[in-house]
């Protein structure tokens, strides 16, 4: 039987780094869920065809969307923007977190999309100041797979917080601001684990734009670890 193959999808890293310790935003999914029940996760999802026609504000870093173009077939900059888009709106839907800018006018929204907040508040999901900070594909024996990338963003950039997209009944069941540390004590993923290893490791060297960026990936029944 071929192995499933995995969709693209996006992850945001929320770091609110105001103190002494940096924070991160991690959160709980659902207990029912079939993907990842009960761990603890950074807020993401799958790439949805309206992150290819949502307006933004901004433009990635050219250092940022090389190493999103590297290792995928057909690489575009509109699929690297996607990507980085996507993570911004799944964020909002998991969190009730509007990341962009203000001022700038009336948004709009791609009909029928999950950026209708976006509208309404008139806010434009800004690219800028968002980094790429590690990719992990799910490996062959899952019946869902993503190729997902991790995105970072400091929390200067939130534009708006919203109540209601966390709770009991939803996805993630709840959000905690927390250490690096803090978060490898967290049930977690394996891979969010070596994410978060990764994570630390780049902030201490202070995310220089030449750095290398992890995929994280599984072969012939091993683990590896490739650099982009």
């Amino acid at each position: 039987m071929s192995a499933v193959r995995p969709v693209d999808a996006a992850s945001l890293i929320l770091v609110d780094d105001r103190g002494k310790t940096p924070k991160i935003l991690m959160g709980k999914r659902h207990k029912d869920l079939k993907f990842m029940p009960s761990k603890f996760v950074f807020p993401g999802g799958r790439l949805d065809p309206s992150d290819r026609r949502a307006s933004a504000f901004g433009a990635l870093d050219h250092q940022v969307e090389a190493k999103l173009s590297q290792r995928v077939t057909r690489p575009s900059p509109g699929r690297a923007r996607a990507l980085a888009l996507a993570a911004l709106r799944e964020t909002f839907e998991e969190t009730g977190i509007l990341i962009g800018e203000r001022d700038l006018g009336a948004y709009t929204a791609p009909a029928g999309s999950g950026w209708t907040s976006y509208e309404a508040e008139a806010i434009w999901p800004s690219l800028d100041g968002l980094d790429f900070v590690a990719r992990a594909i799910t490996p062959p024996a899952h019946s869902r797979r993503y190729d997902t990338r991790f995105f970072l963003c400091r929390t200067n950039k939130i534009a708006k917080e919203m109540d209601g997209h966390a709770g009991p009944d939803k996805e993630l069941t709840e959000l905690l601001w927390v250490t690096p540390q803090e978060a490898k004590k967290l049930d977690i993923p394996t891979i969010t684990a070596l994410i978060l290893e990764s994570l630390i490791e780049q902030l201490s060297t202070g995310l220089s734009p030449f750095r290398p960026i992890p995929l994280f990936h599984f072969r012939q029944g091993r683990h590896l670890c490739d650099m982009l």
